[in-house]
């Protein structure tokens, strides 16, 4: 069925891991409703809008890194976990 797919293990592990965080979410905003604020972004957000925020930022944080450097990609994915993060507390 899904042959045409190319599932490496890295892929895997990418979309398991953000359906994890979409479950998690869900399941997070169920017990406890999420609540507007305003943080370092200037714009009134949710912890959902913060995490879709912050994986936009990762995704450009990698694909910047690509562009630009050689460098280790573990240290790239550091920076765009670290992006977040940041995002996900004070944003």
């Amino acid at each position: 069925m899904f042959e045409w797919m190319v599932w490496t293990p890295p892929t895997a592990l990418v979309f398991a891991g953000l359906a994890l965080l979409l479950v998690v979410m869900t399941v997070w905003g169920h017990f406890s409703p999420p609540v507007a604020r305003r943080g370092f972004l200037r714009i009134e957000t949710d912890r959902g809008d913060r995490l879709y925020i912050g994986l936009i930022g990762a995704a450009v944080v990698l694909v910047g890194w690509m562009a630009v450097t050689d460098l280790s990609m573990w240290l790239a994915l550091g920076c765009a976990v670290l992006v977040v993060v940041v995002i996900g507390i004070w944003g």
